[in-house]
């Protein structure tokens, strides 16, 4: 059976370890995009097998963060500000119904990689957020062989030009929270530039909702609480391989009487 767009698809090459969506077809070569991890392929439509009955969300989609963290019945809770800046639509839609199941207030820009750098002062002024999400997608190209150069990577250096940016308006990180990179990211880059979690330690694939998980986690923390880190790790697809961080306290005012 000929491959078409839309299409389901696992690599053959590659131990059928991934499951894509066809996005484009030219000339023999089929465009992928990761269902659950942030990254794009390409592929021989002849190494390609078709996957049925695929569910473009997982248990991640499920978790309930807001149960886990809020359990005092008799007081209030006023969650931070999150803007996630995604360069993927579909990812960032996926985010943005993740924060509204968790009762956060996000709002989210779909920007192309090479563009968040260039507009992030902007929206950084104009919506005041407490956390900010520079995502989208990554990888790490092997064949030019230097992990440590930004120039191995398809998006790292727009991502840690985007964290520079931002760690020019607020130099605190405990008053700007920045969670940078997505599939694959430099790490050490991007924490160096400033961000507070950042992709990906092991050069690993990142679920498309890690990026949330730790904000919501961070936004859904109480101010004067300091966040467990491993256990905040845990609570990604492939923890401390796909993301890292420093340690740092919740974001959440808590009040009383509700």
């Amino acid at each position: 059976m000929a491959i078409k767009k839309g299409d389901y698809v696992t690599r053959n090459s590659y131990n059928n370890d991934t499951v894509f969506k066809v996005i484009n077809i030219s000339e023999g070569k089929c465009y992928l995009k990761g269902v659950e991890v942030r990254l794009y392929a390409d592929s021989p439509e002849e190494d390609l097998e078709l996957v049925s009955d695929v569910q473009e969300s997982d248990n991640l989609d499920e978790l309930d963060i807001k149960e886990e963290l809020l359990s005092r019945a008799d007081f209030f809770y006023l969650p931070p500000t999150v803007l996630h800046i995604d360069g993927d639509s579909e990812y960032l839609e996926r985010c943005l119904k993740f924060y509204k199941k968790n009762g956060i207030r996000a709002i989210g820009k779909k920007i192309n990689e090479k563009h968040i750098a260039e507009q992030i002062k902007g929206l950084l002024l104009e919506y005041k957020p407490d956390i900010i999400i520079i995502t989208g997608h990554d990888a790490f190209f092997s064949k030019k062989g230097n992990i440590e150069d930004l120039a191995s990577y398809k998006n790292s250096e727009n991502f840690v030009k985007a964290v520079r940016m931002a760690r020019s308006v607020e130099k605190s990180h405990e008053k700007l929270v920045i969670i940078a990179g997505a599939c694959q990211s430099n790490y050490e880059e991007l924490i160096k530039a400033g961000a507070n979690f950042a992709s990906s330690p092991k050069r690993v694939n990142i679920h498309a909702l890690d990026p949330a998980i730790i904000a919501s986690t961070i936004a859904l923390t109480e101010r004067n609480k300091e966040i467990d880190l491993v256990d905040l790790l845990n609570k990604t697809k492939y923890k401390e391989e796909g993301m890292g961080g420093i340690i740092c306290n919740g974001l959440m005012y808590v009040g009383y009487p509700r």
